[in-house]
């Protein structure tokens, strides 16, 4: 029987954070109510209770009942381990695929399409460091950041849609991908010393893929395009291109093609005053050797 830690203590719904439907996310209030109909159909078909069901799949009895409703966003071993007792065959364990991006906001959705289906991206960031690149712990501690806070389910479940993103790095054919980064991000140890160190190894293992192009703008350069904010730009295989600034058109995405050429501009000038990507990887070993 599955339990989380102790044996035979079943799992209930303090034991999972951030495994709440949104409301507000009509796809993903209907894509969880569909699965937890499933759910309860099959279970009502074998002839077991709710209670019975939970202690064979290591959850409690009122979280079942919750799932069953289409209020929780079941986890994956939830799904596969209640396919083995009811007999689906595959297809409960099957769900999981649209579920699990359930659990990751709308605009998280979005943005993780558009990536998915891009041939090339191009990134110059002055406040953070993008999340494609961020460790868990990285992105946890920015999260926590936040004013007013966030509730730490809500951290969890955006922690889990950032990390979720960076299969992008697992694709083939790998899209090509551009990075520039302030220097003063890579000098604030957010997290303490232990949290920067692996989030600037981390970026020297990404930075040495051969489909990744990573730079560092150092603080010394006085002035350049990028110093009202940040700069995305996303190139698709049919020619069309999408992009965003914080500074341009509102902060509002746009694909008209003089808009993003604009951007263009804006982002390979940056690109020619930041280092070069070898200089940016011997900047980051140096920083790596100071503490």
């Amino acid at each position: 029987m599955s339990v989380d830690g102790e044996v035979g203590r079943l799992i209930t719904e303090a034991d999972e954070p951030g495994w709440e439907v949104d409301p507000d996310d009509e796809w993903g209030v209907a894509v969880v109510a569909t699965v937890g109909r499933q759910l309860k159909l099959r279970r009502e078909a074998v002839g077991m209770r709710a209670g019975e069901f939970g202690k064979a799949v290591g959850y409690g009895e009122d979280l079942v009942y919750k799932i069953e409703a289409g209020k929780r966003i079941p986890r994956p071993e939830y799904l596969y381990k209640a396919d083995e007792v009811l007999g689906a065959g595959g297809l409960i364990a099957a769900t999981w695929e649209a579920v699990k991006k359930v659990r990751y906001p709308k605009k998280v959705r979005d943005l993780a399409d558009m990536e998915a289906k891009a041939v090339e991206i191009g990134v110059y960031v002055c406040n953070s460091i993008n999340g494609l690149l961020q460790t868990p712990e990285h992105a946890r501690v920015a999260f926590e950041s936040r004013q007013p806070p966030y509730p730490q389910a809500e951290v969890e479940r955006l922690v889990a849609a950032r990390v979720a993103r960076q299969s992008i790095f697992e694709r083939d054919p790998s899209p090509a991908l551009g990075f520039v980064l302030e220097e003063t991000l890579l000098r604030r140890p957010l997290g303490g010393t232990m949290v920067w160190r692996r989030q600037l190894e981390r970026l020297l293992e990404v930075g040495r893929l051969r489909n990744v192009t990573l730079q560092v703008m150092p603080t010394r350069v006085e002035v350049h395009p990028g110093l009202d904010g940040r700069i995305e730009l996303l190139k698709f295989a049919d020619g069309t291109a999408t992009g965003r600034s914080d500074g341009a058109f509102n902060g509002r995405p746009v694909s008209d093609p003089r808009q993003v050429h604009i951007l263009e501009l804006r982002y390979g000038t940056i690109r020619a005053q930041a280092l070069a990507p070898r200089e940016s990887l011997a900047f980051i070993e140096q920083l790596l050797g100071e503490k």
